[in-house]
């Protein structure tokens, strides 16, 4: 048995959710986000219960000339191994039997709200896989921010930042997504992505009115267990410090399309994986007037029309999308 607290539908939700016929509408998802990240993340199993363990090769052997008649000093390499662990996303949802059964539209309503929270998962999921760090707060993965966020790390060769100062900061990526490279991960033997559990009709205990009063009520439940690996660091840039102020206008906003050619060519291989660039909207307007002038001189940049949709690329590589980039990070330094 459940509580049922206040983030639970009333009838003026309800009400708020009929069309003027009795049949529930479709809703304008005001709230929705666009992060394509989820359409190209991979995902595979970890090799842990609770995770992920990647291998790492710290260093090579030592080879030399030799002469005939003289011998060589035997060597090795080292490695190093890393644990990226993964985090629990989970909901429930809980609506008054009576109250979903209006009308006979229980189905429907069931879904409108369903739809809800896999819009809240997936925004919640792609925010953490860029900011998560489970070292302030447990419960999280650890994201692509944090592995990425000091210019005196090993790994700063492949942070170029954009020249911006003040605290309202983005950062465009490029991740080169692959098995050997950067990928999502799942737990040793659960299931990949976001599963759903229609647990039916059960007594839950309310908190409104007299503490103890019970009722009916369709719950449903939602987890997500899932993390990110970085299995080679070299696979992945993040241009910090894009200035979100000064991207105003063509005079005063970074480069961004010099910027993603330095991306390109920090990356061993592109071979290894699907990379793609991830920026959000400000930085992707800014980028389309950019395009345009680019597109005007002839550079590598591309407006392709697929399905209807305008798809934007840059030297073979597409480029996303991504609300859950913020205009308020702080200067990488």
């Amino acid at each position: 048995m459940s509580t049922l607290g206040g983030n639970v539908l009333t009838l003026a939700d309800w009400a708020k959710r009929l069309d003027p016929d009795g049949k529930t509408p479709s809703i304008a998802e005001l709230l929705s986000q666009t992060n394509e990240i989820l359409d190209d993340m991979l995902f595979k199993q970890g090799n842990l219960e609770t995770g992920d363990r990647v291998t790492i090769r710290t260093g090579l052997p030592t080879v030399a000339w030799r002469l005939l008649n003289q011998g060589v000093q035997p060597s090795k390499s080292t490695t190093a191994q890393v644990d990226y662990s993964c985090g629990m996303l989970e909901a429930y949802s809980e609506v008054d039997k009576d109250l979903a059964e209006l009308n006979g539209n229980t189905a429907a309503f069931r879904l409108s709200e369903a739809q809800a929270f896999i819009e809240s998962m997936n925004q919640e999921m792609a925010a953490t896989t860029f900011y998560g760090n489970s070292s302030v707060a447990p419960e999280e993965f650890t994201g692509l921010a944090v592995n990425y966020s000091s210019l005196s790390a090993d790994n700063a060769s492949h942070i170029i930042p954009g020249g911006g100062v003040g605290a309202d900061n983005s950062s465009v990526w490029l991740v080169c997504w692959g098995p050997n490279s950067v990928y999502g991960i799942f737990p040793k033997g659960s299931k990949a992505g976001l599963m759903h559990e229609d647990l039916g009709l059960v007594t839950v205990e309310t908190t409104a009115g007299i503490a103890g009063n019970r009722m009916r009520a369709y719950q449903d439940h939602w987890q997500w267990k899932c993390g990110v690996s970085v299995k080679d660091w070299r696979y992945a840039v993040r241009i910090p410090n894009i200035d979100i102020s000064n991207l105003v206008g063509k005079s005063s906003a970074a480069d961004l399309i010099e910027l993603m050619i330095k991306a390109i060519h920090r990356i061993p291989n592109l071979g290894m994986g699907k990379p793609v660039f991830y920026m959000n909207r400000s930085c992707f307007q800014m980028l389309d007037i950019q395009f345009r002038d680019a597109l005007i001189s002839g550079a590598g940049l591309r407006a392709d029309n697929i399905e209807g949709k305008v798809q934007y690329s840059f030297r073979g590589i597409p480029i996303r999308k991504c609300d859950a980039l913020l205009e308020t990070e702080a200067v990488v330094s």
